[in-house]
């Protein structure tokens, strides 16, 4: 249960930094709205996310990888379909706000204990 609270912090945290340093991505500065948006994000990378990915395998072979990118930026932007306190201007915004939020998820995640 812990781990999933952290993780949800991870995404508000990355969420957050994104929103500060990509000027088309905007988002609540409301610490409640700020967790339902990173809950949701979450939620749509853990179930649709996947199933993305595996419809577009050989996209992502083809172009070794990069591919992903588009692919969270589209997570990104289905995120902002959903939720209200969270609204991004444009493709390349959340092109690359994914790019932040992979990079601040990464760094953040390497402190974790993952036999936790």
């Amino acid at each position: 249960m812990t781990k999933l609270v952290i993780r949800l912090v991870i995404n508000a945290v990355a969420l957050w930094a994104a929103a500060s340093f990509i000027g088309g991505i905007h988002l609540s500065e409301d610490i409640v709205s700020v967790a339902i948006v990173a809950a949701i994000f979450g939620l749509i990378n853990a179930v649709i996310k996947p199933i993305v990915k595996l419809f577009s395998f050989p996209f992502i072979i083809l172009t070794l990888g990069i591919f992903t990118i588009i692919i969270n930026a589209l997570m990104l932007l289905l995120t902002d379909y959903f939720t209200q306190s969270l609204y991004i201007e444009s493709f390349m915004s959340a092109l690359f706000g994914s790019i932040v939020i992979s990079i601040v998820s990464i760094v953040l995640s390497a402190f974790l204990d993952d036999e936790a």
